[in-house]
């Protein structure tokens, strides 16, 4: 059965999903409440280096009119306070700028905010103001949580455009990894009630004008993708999701930006590393957009780790690639 209208298309494998739930036990076992910080820029760097020893870390940055502040919140859930940092240049006042919302990557259940904050340092010198929110991972809530959270962080940064000089027709959604994944993901089912979560007191819309996916999937079910093998040790899919592949597929689907990719969708870019299985979905995903006139780029760095954006020599190619494609997108 083909769906056209990718608001009917989720309601039809939303009821599916809820009805596979009743059959299936969920596997709660991931929600252990305990913070995973096994996956940071440290982390990632110690174990790629053995493969590529000619990386190097990118160092925190410092630029004079970088104004930088942490731990704003900008929802809540009971006692739960989800943050989230700004950077800007306070001497970027002349016009509106576009607003980054940058998110991390862990395969859903590590990683945190503070991964990307030299990305947001060197964007916002180059006059975008970048937010890097925190989400809740699978240690803490399954999906769709995590959408929930950076739709919220969307609507709050809108709210708050005039307090950060933001242009609120051009918010990006950019993400790495299980981030990239998400962000894909915002551009695709913007303002979708299936996936806004509890909005309250706010008329402000939860879609992007553009979306930057630096190598996340586009679909967890596409035969490209290789997640939700559990045969060794419970993907990371399988702990977002509480059920395996084999046993929810269609809730694997629903989380896959592909399903929801439309006339709709906004400009997307993709800047990926040479493992393919880290992008699966992405040629048909542009091939739909391609079809619907909507605009696109694919930068791919050949002989190049999943975690390329974290470190020299991927990382400045990587900021020329973001900030070419929103030149050409909003004509900056």
């Amino acid at each position: 059965m083909k769906f056209q209208n990718r608001k009917l298309k989720a309601v039809f494998i939303w009821v599916w999903i809820l009805f596979l739930q009743k059959m299936n036990a969920q596997y709660l076992e991931g929600l252990t409440q305990v913070k995973d910080t096994s996956f940071n820029n440290r982390s990632a760097f110690k174990k790629t280096l053995k493969y590529f020893p000619n990386i190097s870390l990118v160092s925190e940055m410092h630029f004079d009119a970088l104004v930088q502040k942490n731990d704003i919140v900008y929802c809540t859930y009971g006692k739960r306070k989800m943050k989230l940092d700004v950077f800007f240049d306070k001497n970027k006042k002349e016009k509106q700028q576009t607003a980054i919302i940058l998110i991390h990557g862990g395969g859903w259940r590590s990683g945190s905010r503070e991964q990307h904050h030299q990305m947001a340092q060197k964007l916002a010198s180059l006059g975008y103001v970048c937010f890097t929110p925190e989400y809740r991972l699978s240690t803490e809530a399954l999906f769709p949580a995590a959408v929930y959270d950076i739709k919220a962080s969307i609507r709050w940064v809108r709210e708050n455009a005039d307090t950060y000089n933001v242009n609120p027709n051009q918010i990006v959604s950019l993400g790495f990894s299980a981030g990239g994944e998400l962000a894909a993901f915002m551009g695709v089912t913007g303002n979708m009630p299936l996936f806004e979560g509890e909005v309250t007191n706010s008329s402000s819309k939860a879609q992007v004008n553009a979306i930057i996916d630096i190598d996340g999937t586009l679909s967890f079910t596409h035969p490209e993708s290789s997640e939700g093998n559990d045969t060794k040790n419970i993907s990371a899919g399988t702990y977002w999701f509480g059920y395996s592949r084999k046993d929810n597929s269609k809730l694997w689907e629903a989380a896959s930006p592909l399903s929801y990719v439309n006339s709709s969708t906004p400009p997307t870019l993709f800047i990926n590393s040479s493992i393919s299985r880290m992008h699966a979905g992405r040629d048909d995903f542009r091939k739909v957009l391609t079809e619907n006139g909507i605009y696109s780029e694919v930068h791919e760095f050949e002989n190049s780790p999943h975690v390329f954006c974290l470190f020299n020599p991927w990382f400045e190619p990587t900021i020329q690639y973001i900030d070419q494609f929103l030149t050409n997108v909003f004509k900056k």
